[in-house]
């Protein structure tokens, strides 16, 4: 997701940086060299910076706060982001109702924010939530899928924000809230020519960009295409989707546009910031195992409504410590042409994001076979350039049991009894050097509940991930995003209770709400400090 100063000209890069996501990970050759760039040998004790402390996070119903925190819940599964949408009645789910009201699965995507303060100088912003799944089992009664319903559940959120006292809230109907979905028009430019599709399908990921869009990014079509064909005949051709949507979050009639020019394939995530010389720079990750890291550098700078149409994709090869992008054909499949270049298969790069004080991206890979706990790579842009030719690398951690032989965390190591990442898919940096990041085992229940961490990027605490919050019960958590003074921080629990073997009627848990025969509900979620203050100290 963008860096959440990028539309407020807060943080000492902001006119020329922004994003807020990372996932990623790096081939075998790159990370059985990493672990040698940690802070080196085991200090005698643990200096870290913050307020956060090493905490469990067992797996109950229920979720965990951290001492000395508040969570509100802002938004959950069916209530109404446009004025006109119905009640939400999940027994008896209408794809009209469906896509007016907020969408089964959520993970953040980013938030932007005014540059110019409101007369009555209240803080405001837009939330953008993507909803990339729906899975029938735990969406529909009787687990029967219902194409067209799930079509409008799935999509994205955007959202009005604006702060009371200490936390946020969403403002019921606000101006800029809307929802995109199945039956969404957009446009379609860029090399693969003028014309328009209806629907979006499968995002996963977005990020505000520091020239004033949100982009979106579509994941793979293919499983959405044979689930919607025999409905609609629409969806019978694939080629209007897979693509990275833009828009303009502040006006809710734009009209979304598929950017062709930064490629087709299954994404992840997106994160966008600017080259030294102004240019427009679009990281993006290929979520698959053996997946790719691709970069889009544009032919112009970022002043110009189509700034994203014409420019460069490139992927990455690492070797050892450093990080070089290899140009591809223009008009290529941007997949098989990174295969045939060289470019580096990682374990399942997923989340993506970038440091607002300088030209250092995180890269968060989920995990694979080879190394199933996953990783967080650091790559550091040449001469602080976004737009150079060449980067470094670092690993940031390996994840995993500390006590297992492939975990690696920083200098001193986690506190005794912490809980500790496994399968890192988000990552967000704020403004004061921590890194955000969240974890996703896809509902399956471990021995610790799905935690979101802070993590130092500089100084003694560097790579000592320490949790802030742990989901119920099967839930995930679906990113990060901070506001521009840092003092609220935004998440989400994605399908809480969706364990293998529970199904609607009987689901792993019925968080929030522990209501009889009302099923569980993906929720965005505030976090404070309960004296104020940044998130995190």
């Amino acid at each position: 997701m963008g860096r959440d100063d990028a539309m407020t000209g807060t943080g000492p890069r902001a006119v020329r940086r922004g994003s807020d996501h990372a996932r990623g990970g790096c081939g075998r050759r790159a990370l059985l060299a990493a672990p040698a760039l940690l802070l080196p040998g085991p200090a005698p004790a643990q200096v870290l910076r913050g307020d956060l402390a090493g905490m469990p996070l067992p797996v109950r119903q229920d979720d965990t706060v951290a001492a000395g925190y508040r969570r509100d819940a802002l938004v959950r599964w069916g209530d109404r982001v446009t004025f006109d949408a119905p009640a939400w009645d999940p027994r008896q789910p209408e794809p009209e109702g469906a896509a007016a009201q907020f969408g089964w699965d959520a993970r953040l995507a980013g938030i932007a924010v005014p540059r110019q303060p409101a007369a009555d100088g209240i803080p405001r912003a837009v939330m953008a939530v993507v909803h990339p799944t729906v899975d029938p089992v735990w969406a529909f009664p009787g687990g029967r899928d219902q194409p067209l319903a799930a079509a409008a559940m799935q999509g994205a959120s955007l959202l009005n924000l604006e702060k009371r006292g200490r936390g946020w809230i969403v403002v019921d109907g606000g101006f800029q809230s809307r929802r995109l979905g199945g039956a969404t028009l957009c446009r379609i430019s860029g090399p693969a020519g003028a014309g328009s599709v209806r629907g979006v399908l499968g995002l996963g990921g977005g990020c505000v960009t520091p020239w004033g869009t949100l982009l979106l990014a579509e994941g793979d079509p293919a499983p959405w295409l044979a689930r919607l064909a025999a409905a609609d005949p629409r969806f019978g051709d694939g080629a209007g989707f897979g693509w990275v949507v833009e828009l303009d979050p502040f006006d809710p009639q734009s009209v979304p546009v598929k950017r062709s020019a930064l490629g087709r394939f299954a994404h992840g995530d997106v994160a966008a910031t600017l080259s030294r010389d102004g240019r427009a720079v679009v990281y993006q990750t290929d979520r698959r195992v053996g997946g790719y890291l691709f970069r889009f550098l544009s032919a112009g700078p970022a002043t110009t409504e189509d700034v994203l149409d014409a420019g460069t994709l490139a992927v990455a090869r690492l070797e050892g410590d450093r990080l070089a992008w290899l140009p591809l054909p223009a008009g290529a499949d941007p997949v098989a042409a990174a295969r045939q270049a060289g470019g580096s298969a990682l374990d399942t790069p997923s989340g993506l994001g970038l440091d607002p004080r300088r030209a250092r991206l995180l890269l968060a890979c989920h995990g694979s076979p080879a190394r199933p706990a996953g990783h967080v790579i650091e790559v550091t842009a040449k001469d602080d350039d976004d737009g150079a030719d060449s980067a470094g690398t670092a690993l940031l951690f390996a994840a995993g049991d500390p006590r297992g032989p492939e975990a690696r965390y920083g200098r001193g190591g986690l506190p005794p009894g912490s809980a500790w990442p496994e399968h890192p898919d988000t990552v967000t940096v704020d403004g004061n050097g921590r890194a955000w990041i969240g974890t996703d085992r896809g509902g399956r229940v471990g021995p610790q509940a799905e935690g979101l961490y802070g993590c130092d990027l500089d100084g003694p605490g560097r790579g000592v991930p320490l949790p802030l919050y742990g989901a119920p019960r099967a839930g995930s958590i679906g990113g990060a995003a901070l506001t521009p003074d840092g003092e609220a921080l935004f998440t989400t629990v994605r399908h809480p209770g969706a364990e293998p073997g529970s199904s609607f009627e009987r689901p792993a848990t019925r968080w929030p709400e522990f209501r009889a025969g009302v099923p569980p509900r993906s929720t965005l979620l505030g976090l404070v400090r309960n004296g104020g203050g940044p998130v995190g100290g």
